[in-house]
């Protein structure tokens, strides 16, 4: 399976021109991956973009492609997003990562009133750059021509606000409605609470919102897997897979 890496200026690319990578996308491809001219490497910019070259030189200050062909890969209707509560540990993290390689086009950071991590300035800033870097290597690993995007921080006031542009849906275990019912005739804004669960308050400024309470069948999941787990059901649902 062919490499792939990121060039952020291939809009308007066209078969037989030379793109450039360099520093950290360079240093990977001839560096750590050894890449050698003459192989065949995939570039997408994670906008939609991806195409197919060979290597023409293979330097760690730089690395020359000449593209071959071109695909445009337009946004999924309906999109799938995730709203993550920040947990401990390296728990989000994980999610982030999985949900990316799973298909996930958006990822929202929520900040619950019950999540032990808090993002506060500088670390919450720091920490936004690293689930976005995070997404970077899972979406290169999977070779995504167009990558989640990871908006900024919200609390539930933000989820709500954000619900009237989706369809938001509450991963709970108590729920009666099944994750099979939900119509998906809008984006779909899948929402996972912290380790101990979503406050009540919060639960009902979602419910305000619009958001509707699932279920994922009769196990309770962590809040790292519950969202991989929905992704997965509505990915088969949606005809992703």
């Amino acid at each position: 399976m062919a490499h792939c890496y990121w060039h952020d200026e291939l809009e308007g690319s066209v078969a037989g021109d030379v793109v450039t990578l360099t520093g950290e996308e360079a240093h990977h491809a001839a560096v750590v991956s050894r890449m050698r001219r003459g192989e065949r490497v995939l570039v997408s910019d994670g906008r939609g973009t991806l195409a197919e070259g060979v290597i023409d030189r293979a330097e760690k200050d730089g690395v020359d492609v000449v593209l071959h062909r071109i695909e445009h890969v337009p946004p999924p209707t309906p999109r799938i997003a995730l709203a993550q509560a920040l947990a401990k540990g390296d728990r989000a993290e994980l999610a982030v990562q999985a949900s990316t390689e799973l298909g996930v086009d958006v990822i929202v950071p929520w900040q619950a009133r019950r999540s032990v991590v808090q993002w506060k300035g500088d670390r919450g800033e720091k920490s936004l750059d690293r689930w976005r870097r995070v997404v970077r290597e899972a979406g290169k690993q999977a070779l995504r021509p167009r990558l989640p995007e990871v908006v900024p921080v919200v609390d539930a006031d933000g989820l709500a606000q954000l619900g009237f542009a989706w369809r938001p849906v509450v991963l709970d275990p108590t729920a009666e409605a099944s994750l099979a019912d939900v119509p998906l005739d809008r984006d779909i804004l899948l929402i996972v609470g912290p380790e101990g669960g979503i406050d009540p308050a919060e639960m009902e400024r979602l419910e305000a919102a619009g958001g509707v309470r699932v279920r994922m069948g009769d196990h309770v999941l962590r809040t790292s897997t519950a969202g991989l787990a929905a992704i997965a059901a509505l990915s088969v649902r949606l005809g992703r897979w």
